[in-house]
């Protein structure tokens, strides 16, 4: 009887052992303990930078911290992840992560594989040109000129197949190479998100080499991914996005990460309910 008892006992812990296990996995998923995981980009400046000495910089980073903050983690206890554009929706729905802040943009087809909060920026697809080329002021003088953008950039295809079918496109293997092209005056303009250009003209060592046109090709509205149907982390970072701009964070983030560019953002976006 004493045996049967015991075994009973063990049962029970084991279960409830699975049990907790299987909890562990919903919307705690990104978390470990009394830390964050929150994906970024380590490769765009201005928005998401990891620098050669381990630091994170730049707007999407400083917008993760606040709303990490605000969701009770310091700064300590925040562990950024490399979020590349192509893996975003996988690390959220395996819970490597428990949100994204890396240019992401809100779309449909991404929001039937996970949910998004915000937005909290409005970027728009443009041109930069080097600071003294007066030759490009409207997408249709592309048609002579050569375009450069990164292999597979759909911002790119976009100009040449709509836009300006004449455009002589060049694919390199990243945006470092269409700007040492463009300085070099192998290509007369480089094209993606005018954030992400607004960031690269913004390097210390890119100041007053390049301007942006300012067009406004397509609208991309970034939003911070997470878990489909996780409502209340949903609410709480929408709270933490509506409290950064009325504080007055936002455009202090805005100015210090994009202004050196000359760069003239959006006004905040109104955070979807």
């Amino acid at each position: 009887m004493k045996l049967r008892n015991t075994s009973a006992a063990v049962a029970a812990v084991a279960l409830l052992a699975l049990t907790a296990t299987a909890c562990g996995g919903g919307s705690d998923s990104g978390s470990n303990g009394d830390k964050i995981t929150v994906g970024i980009k380590f490769d765009q400046p201005g928005l998401g930078l990891k620098t050669p000495d381990g630091k994170y910089v730049g707007f999407d980073v400083d917008v993760a911290r606040y709303v990490a903050k605000e969701l009770g983690y310091t700064e300590d206890k925040i562990n950024f992840k490399q979020a590349p554009s192509a893996e975003r929706e996988n690390l959220i729905k395996n819970g490597d992560v428990k949100f994204i802040v890396a240019s992401y943009s809100i779309n449909d087809k991404r929001k039937k594989e996970v949910d998004f909060a915000g937005p909290y920026f409005l970027a728009h697809q443009d041109l930069l040109v080097r600071a003294d080329d007066t030759s490009i002021t409207k997408v249709e003088d592309l048609n002579s000129k050569k375009l450069c953008s990164v292999t597979g950039s759909t911002s790119a295809q976009n100009v040449r197949d709509k836009l300006a079918p004449k455009a002589d496109l060049r694919q390199l293997g990243g945006y470092s190479e269409c700007l040492t092209g463009l300085e070099n005056k192998r290509v007369d303009a480089l094209t993606t998100d005018d954030s992400i250009l607004a960031g690269y003209a913004a390097q210390k060592e890119n100041q007053g080499k390049f301007k942006l046109v300012g067009l406004r090709m397509s609208d991309e509205n970034y939003g911070i991914g997470l878990k489909k149907g996780d409502d209340e982390l949903r609410g709480k970072i929408n709270k933490a996005l509506e409290k950064m701009v009325s504080d007055g964070t936002w455009k202090k983030l805005v100015d210090q990460h994009f202004g050196p560019s000359g760069y003239k953002s959006e006004p905040a976006p109104k955070v979807e309910g």
